[in-house]
């Protein structure tokens, strides 16, 4: 009896030496597993910590490049069309040629126009009433129309190249009017003398457009 006691104490401490073994190696089991999620914590914190750094580096490290390198606006300044700014000047100058040089062809052709159009009077009859009509016409029309050229010249013209051409007109004219004169003197005191007088005034004034459109616009 004695001897079965004893086999079952020593059982007994088998088997509470067995639950006490089990149960320590539950409780730090279990710490095990709740310390994971703390250190996963800390090293996803620790990744993105490393990934702001880095993206700090980074944005730093452009800045630095803009920096060191900035961009040279003198020389790629843009407009709105995306045309480069520094070479507007020398465009303006080729517009302006252009316009220049439609204006006077525009001239040219208005002045062809005129003369098909003086070229087409005709007197009504043969009388010098009827003949002094038609030069006075045509004069009329050639010397609207030479104001008309030398108007447009003084919004081209430089002042000094406008004070040479004024100069020249004012020579011009009396250039004119001496021929005109002059003209008309081999029919002193007969009927067409002034009929002359104005032809030739006509005929010069016709010349001076063509002169100032070709040579000056």
């Amino acid at each position: 009896m004695n001897n079965y006691r004893k086999n079952l104490i020593s059982i007994l401490t088998v088997i509470f030496v067995i639950f006490l073994v089990a149960c320590q190696d539950s409780s730090e089991k279990s710490s095990s597993e709740l310390d994971k999620p703390s250190q996963d914590k800390q090293t996803s914190q620790n990744n993105n910590d490393n990934t702001s750094n880095a993206a700090s580096t980074e944005t730093t490290s452009k800045t630095d490049n803009i920096e060191k390198d900035p961009i040279d606006t003198s020389k790629n300044d843009t407009n709105e069309k995306g045309e480069t700014t520094n070479n507007i000047p020398e465009k303006e100058a080729k517009l302006s040629l252009n316009a220049t040089a439609s204006l006077k062809d525009e001239y040219l052709n208005k002045l062809n126009d005129i003369k098909t159009e003086t070229d087409a009077m005709e007197a009504t009859d043969t009388s010098t009433f009827a003949l002094k009509k038609v030069e006075n016409d045509r004069w009329e029309a050639w010397d609207e129309l030479l104001n008309e050229v030398y108007g447009v010249l003084k919004g081209q013209l430089t002042a000094e190249e406008m004070d040479q051409l004024r100069n020249e007109q004012r020579d011009w004219i009396k250039y004119r009017d001496n021929n005109a004169l002059q003209a008309s003197q081999k029919y002193k005191g007969g009927t067409q003398e002034h009929l002359e007088y104005v032809a030739v005034l006509a005929d010069l004034t016709e010349v001076r457009c063509y002169e100032l459109v070709e040579d000056y616009m």
